[in-house]
C-alpha cells in the first residue's frame, strides 16, 4: 500500500457521512419553495386538497378513461357551480327587498278633514261679471237647445247687463263660443237656424291661436259636459282678473257648519283654516295646525270629528255646479287638499259615517327602489307651500311647464315667482295653448309622470263609509226647531238642506308597511357557501387552497419564463477566454444540464471536500488492487 493513502476503513466511513450529509441537504426545505413543474403542483395539490373528487384526478392516472371521466366531471362540476354564483350576483345586483308588515297600537294623531260646500260661491268681487256671464250663457242655451232659462231679475236689469256684456265680457265670449259638430265638421249655429236633430250633433268649442293659423276642437258627447267646460272656462278667466285673491276671501263658517265636536268637545276657530277653491268654493281645514293636533284616546264614533253641514244652495252658480251636498278629504297634515283625487261627496239628508284606519308605508331608498326622500333630488320646483308629495309634483311640474309654454300659470295651481294668472285680456290664446298643453301632459309627453317619483314615507288613511237618513222622520221636527233657533235655519226643503258626517277611527291598530333588503353582502355569501357544499362539500379553507394554487401557478410560469430568458441569453453570449478563471459559463452550463424538481431559495454555505474526498468511494478499492 503507498504512502500518504487513507486506509479503506475510513475512507468508506468518510464517504458514508458525506452520502448522508448530502441526503439531509437535499431532504431540507428551504423558507420559500416553489415546485419544478406543472404536473408536481397539479399532483399535489390534487393528493392534499380538501375539495371532493379532486384526488380522483390522479389516483386513477393509470386508468386513462376513469381520468378522462373524472376530468369531465369534475369541471363540469366547477362550471355549474359557477353558473349559479352568476344567478346569485344577478339576484343581489337586482336590490330585491322582503315587505315587512307590522300592526302597532298607540294614541293615533287625527289627520286633517277637509270640508267644502261643493259649490263656488257668487262672490261680490265678481258679481257683475258673473251675470253678464250667465246672460250670455243664457242665450247661448237658448240658441242651441231652444232652451229660455227664466231671469231672476228686471227687464231694466237684463238691458243693462246686455249694455255691459257689449262692451266688456261678448267681445272674449264670441271668441270662444259654444259650436255644434256633424260628421266631423264644426260649424257655428246662427239665432234664426232651422230646428235639427239634435240627438245627431256633438257640442264643444274651439281654441285658435293667436294668428289663428291652427284651432283646437274641444268636444263632448255630453251637452251638460260641455256647457260646463265652457262656462268654467270663461269663470276661470274672471277669477284671473282680480288683482288679489283676498278679495275672494267670504269665510262664512257659521252659516255653512251648524254644529262641530271632536272627542265630545266642540270645535272653535282655533281648530280650522279656510282657503277658496274655485270649483268647490270656500272649504275649512280641521286639525291643520301642527301645534295642536288633535289625538284620538278610543276609537269609535264617539270619538272623533262630528260635523253638521248646511248643503242648501243660496246665491251660487248653477251652470258650474250640478251637484248638492258636500264633499270632504281626510289627508295627513302639511299636504295640500286635492279635493279632486281624494275627496267624495255627502249627501244631503244623510248621515255619513267614515271609519279610517291608518296605513303607514317606508320604502327603502338609494338601489333598492326609485323613491325620494324629501323630494329634494327631484328636479321639479315644489310650488306649494307643503312637504313633498307625488301629487304636488305632478301638478308643480304641469305649472311650470304651462309658463314656459304659454306666458302664464293656470289658475287652479299656485303662482310661480315673476309669472301672473292666464287671463284672455292680456293672454289672448292661452286657452288654444292649455288644451294642447294638457293633452300632451296625459299623454305623458312633458315627462311629469317620470319626474316625480314616490315618496319613501307615505301615510294613507283607508276608509270606508256607511250611510243612514237623517235626521229620522219622527226626529225631523224637533231637530230642524232646534236648528232654526240656534242657526236661524229656514228653509222650505228642510230635508235636502243640511246633513252630518261622522270621521272616527275604527281601531286603534294602524300597519306599518316596511321593506328590507331581501340580499345582504353576509346572504350573498351564504349563498356562496351552500353553493361551494353543495357542488363540492368543502369549506372556507378548500377556497384559500384554490386561492393558493393559483398563486404558485403563477410564481412557477414566471420563474420557468426568467430561466428560460436567461437560457437564451447564456447561449447567445461570447465564449470566454481559455485562461480565463471565470467559471459563470461552467456554472450555467451545469445548472442548464438538467432541472431539479425543486427550487430553494436559501443561502448555503459548503465548505470544501478535502484532497482525498475529491477520489470517488466506489473506485478505491479498485485502484488499491490494481497497484499491487
Amino acid at each position: 500500500m503507498k504512502a500518504g493513502k487513507m486506509p479503506e476503513g475510513e475512507k468508506t466511513r468518510q464517504c458514508k457521512q458525506e452520502a448522508e450529509q448530502q441526503q439531509k441537504e437535499d431532504e431540507k426545505e428551504g423558507l420559500i419553495e416553489f415546485y419544478g413543474s406543472y404536473q408536481e403542483l397539479f399532483q399535489f395539490f390534487c393528493s392534499n386538497t380538501t375539495i371532493h373528487g379532486a384526488i380522483r384526478l390522479v389516483c386513477s392516472k393509470k386508468n386513462k378513461m376513469k381520468t378522462a371521466f373524472w376530468s369531465v366531471l369534475f369541471f363540469l362540476t366547477f362550471s355549474l357551480m359557477y353558473w349559479q354564483f352568476g344567478i346569485l350576483y344577478r339576484e343581489y345586483f337586482s336590490y330585491p327587498v322582503n315587505l315587512n308588515l307590522n300592526l302597532n297600537s298607540d294614541r293615533l294623531t287625527f289627520p286633517a278633514v277637509t270640508l267644502c260646500t261643493l259649490n263656488p260661491y257668487r262672490y261680490s268681487a265678481i258679481r257683475k261679471k258673473l251675470d253678464e256671464l250667465d246672460q250670455i250663457t243664457h242665450q247661448t242655451l237658448l240658441d242651441l237647445y231652444d232652451y229660455n232659462m227664466s231671469l231672476a231679475r228686471s227687464d231694466g236689469s237684463a238691458q243693462f247687463s246686455r249694455r255691459r256684456t257689449s262692451r266688456s265680457l261678448l267681445h272674449h265670449v264670441q271668441r270662444h263660443p259654444l259650436r255644434r259638430q256633424k260628421r266631423d265638421n264644426l260649424v257655428s249655429l246662427p239665432e234664426n237656424s232651422p230646428s235639427v236633430d239634435k240627438n245627431d250633433w256633438k257640442i264643444g268649442f274651439v281654441l285658435c291661436s293667436e294668428n289663428n293659423e291652427d284651432c283646437f276642437h274641444q268636444t263632448y258627447s255630453s251637452g251638460v259636459d260641455a256647457v260646463r267646460e265652457w262656462y268654467s272656462f270663461h269663470y276661470i278667466n274672471i277669477l284671473a282678473q282680480m288683482p288679489d285673491a283676498k278679495d275672494l276671501d267670504e269665510s262664512d263658517f257659521e252659516n255653512f257648519i251648524y254644529a262641530c265636536r271632536f272627542n265630545e268637545a266642540t270645535c272653535d276657530k282655533a281648530n280650522y283654516t279656510h282657503f277658496h277653491h274655485p270649483l268647490y268654493g270656500n272649504c275649512y281645514t280641521f286639525n291643520d295646525n301642527s301645534s295642536s293636533l288633535w289625538t284620538s284616546s278610543l276609537p269609535g264614533i264617539n270619538n272623533g270629528l262630528s260635523l253638521v253641514v248646511r248643503t242648501e244652495q243660496n246665491d251660487f252658480i248653477p251652470l258650474l255646479s250640478t251637484v248638492t251636498g258636500a264633499r270632504v278629504m281626510v289627508h295627513d297634515q302639511n299636504e295640500p287638499a286635492f279635493m279632486d283625487d281624494g275627496g267624495f261627496n255627502v249627501r244631503p239628508g244623510i248621515e255619513t259615517s267614515i271609519s279610517m284606519r291608518k296605513e303607514m308605508t317606508e320604502r327603502l331608498g338609494g338601489s333598492y327602489s326609485d323613491c325620494t326622500e324629501d323630494g329634494s333630488d327631484v328636479p321639479v320646483q315644489n310650488l306649494y307651500s307643503s312637504r313633498y308629495t307625488e301629487q304636488v309634483c305632478i301638478r308643480s311640474c304641469f305649472q311650470l311647464n304651462m309658463v314656459k309654454r304659454c306666458s302664464c300659470a293656470y289658475y287652479f295651481y299656485p303662482l310661480p315667482d315673476g309669472a301672473e294668472y292666464c287671463d284672455y285680456t292680456k293672454h289672448i290664446a292661452w286657452g288654444y295653448c292649455y288644451y294642447k298643453l294638457l293633452a300632451e301632459f296625459k299623454a305623458d309627453v312633458l315627462g311629469c309622470f317620470h319626474k316625480c317619483r314616490k315618496p319613501c314615507k307615505m301615510t294613507e288613511y283607508q276608509l270606508s263609509a256607511g250611510y243612514s237618513r237623517w235626521p229620522s222622520a219622527v226626529s225631523e221636527d224637533w231637530v230642524f226647531y232646534m236648528l232654526s233657533q240656534q242657526n236661524k235655519y229656514n228653509i222650505t226643503s228642510k230635508r235636502n238642506g243640511v246633513a252630518k258626517v261622522n270621521i272616527f277611527f275604527e281601531e286603534w291598530n294602524y300597519k306599518t308597511n316596511g321593506e328590507s333588503p331581501a340580499f345582504t353582502v353576509v346572504t350573498l355569501l351564504s349563498q356562496f357557501g351552500n353553493q361551494w357544499s353543495l357542488w363540492f362539500g368543502s369549506s372556507v379553507l378548500s377556497v384559500m387552497e384554490l386561492a393558493e394554487l393559483i398563486l404558485d401557478f403563477v410564481v412557477i410560469t414566471f420563474i420557468l419564463a426568467f430561466r428560460w430568458f436567461r437560457s437564451k441569453r447564456w447561449h447567445s453570449s461570447p465564449a470566454p477566454p481559455p485562461n480565463s478563471h471565470d467559471n459563470t459559463a461552467f456554472q450555467d452550463e451545469a445548472s442548464g444540464l438538467g432541472s431539479p424538481h425543486r427550487f430553494t431559495v436559501e443561502a448555503v454555505v459548503t465548505t470544501l471536500p478535502s484532497y482525498n474526498s475529491l477520489e470517488p468511494c466506489g473506485a478505491s478499492r479498485d485502484g488499491e488492487t490494481g497497484h499491487e
